[in-house]
């Protein structure tokens, strides 16, 4: 009974808390979930050594014990755009560039074959805060798109060395938008909320004792729509969360050194709202029924691509109580220069994360875990979408780009 109450109150701070965070690094998904993956680029399909089993490989969690891991991470992008004024071109750098972002992680062995874990996590999000007008509005402009998860698990082993599993995926994502009024958006609209139920589901098979196998498949998650923004996002406020799969495999090269690679794909380019390009707007005639209208089924968007990303990560048993971790993350960038204006408002260029990461072992049944995470800076240019509308004389590009650093600690034990 005391697990389990320290259980729903960990889970209700965690969801809580999970509302101050914003991700923005392969396309909006973070480069990974828990702690030791984040310290090895994200690999994690492959791997059992944690409690996030419901945000990386719903399987694992047959292989992962019983535990408990709480964290938080401190992430800080620097994003920056330069656009033209009517004085020539202007720089601009988003306030609001340190965020905290929690995690939680349960894991328990209900019998010999069968685990039962829970998850909560932020999925990704987005967030610009400029301080000055910079679409064609007033006061200040910017976004902010939060995405909170949490799912419970369970995992079946078909024998010892393979297992299956499957995590409901039970969504609220929160949006804001200001400085939009060039669009025809109300400057006052506030906050929106949205929900959805979506799943996820994952295999794990030891192949060798040397050589493991993780996969994991997230169909997309219809949500509900942003009604305040039924004006903004393709069909009436429509904001679905992307289909996403993974494939990984971990190698025990020598009995200190770890080895894990994963492969993901995210289906950005699936979504309206994220994927139809920005330039759609010109052929809006602004009647009612036109789709090309923001908003519309056809209505402007990010113009993003579909993402692949390549996580590789190694992990070395430094001494009995020390393990370490570094990593690398390869991501294609969704922003492509057509759509850079739009994408002022959600800079996620982010192509390579390099990583480091560590294990403290404290106690027997207790751990400490930090990981560091360093992107640097990337940009993309492209002509100005306010140039073409002839809203303001004259030709020009207009540029975005961003950094992020992010460190992280988490605090483990098992039970």
């Amino acid at each position: 009974m005391k697990n389990l109450n320290t259980l729903r109150v960990t889970i209700l701070v965690s969801a809580l808390a999970s509302g101050t965070g914003a991700w923005a690094t392969d396309g909006y998904f973070p480069h990974g979930y828990g702690m030791k993956s984040l310290g090895m680029g994200g690999a994690s399909v492959a791997m059992t050594d944690n409690a996030f089993a419901g945000a990386n490989n719903p399987a694992t969690s047959a292989y992962a014990g019983n535990r408990y891991e709480v964290g938080v991470n401190l992430f800080s992008p620097k994003r920056s755009a330069t656009t033209m004024g009517q004085s020539g071109p202007m720089d601009t750098q988003s306030d609001s560039n340190h965020f905290l972002v929690p995690e939680f992680g349960y894991n328990r062995n209900m019998d010999a074959k069968t685990s039962f874990g829970v998850t909560v996590y932020g999925n990704g999000g987005m967030n610009t805060d400029y301080p000055q007008p910079i679409m064609g509005g007033t006061g200040r402009t910017g976004v902010d798109l939060m995405q909170l998860i949490v799912a419970p698990t369970v995992a079946f082993k078909l024998s010892d060395a393979h297992a299956v599993g499957i995590s409901p995926l039970l969504v609220y994502q929160k949006f804001k938008a200001e400085g939009l009024q060039a669009f025809g958006l109300d400057p006052n609209k506030g906050s929106d909320s949205s929900t959805g139920v979506g799943v996820r589901l994952g295999y794990f098979g030891k192949l060798s004792d040397q050589l493991s196998f993780g996969a994991s498949y997230s169909p997309k998650i219809n949500m509900s729509k942003f009604d305040k923004y039924a004006r903004l996002f393709a069909n009436q406020g429509d904001f679905d969360i992307p289909a996403n799969a993974t494939v990984g495999i971990a190698v025990q090269a020598t009995p200190k050194l770890k080895l894990a690679m994963d492969y993901q794909s995210i289906k950005y380019g699936e979504i309206p709202a994220i994927a139809n390009s920005s330039l759609n707007i010109f052929q809006c005639d602004n009647t009612p029924t036109n789709p090309y209208c923001l908003g519309g089924t056809n209505g402007p968007g990010f113009g993003w691509l579909n993402v692949q990303v390549v996580k590789l990560g190694i992990e070395w048993a430094y001494s009995s109580d020390m393990t370490l971790r570094a990593g690398f993350n390869k991501s294609k960038n969704p922003v492509q220069a057509s759509d850079v204006t739009f994408n002022i408002l959600a800079p996620a260029v982010m192509t390579e994360h390099y990583t480091l990461g560590g294990t403290h072992q404290l106690t027997k049944d207790s751990e400490l875990t930090w990981a560091y995470m360093y992107a640097p800076k990337k940009s993309v240019s492209g002509n100005s979408l306010f140039a073409a509308m002839n809203m303001t004389p004259g030709a020009w590009q207009d540029t975005v780009r961003m950094s992020q650093q992010s460190l992280g600690i988490q605090y483990g034990w098992k039970f």
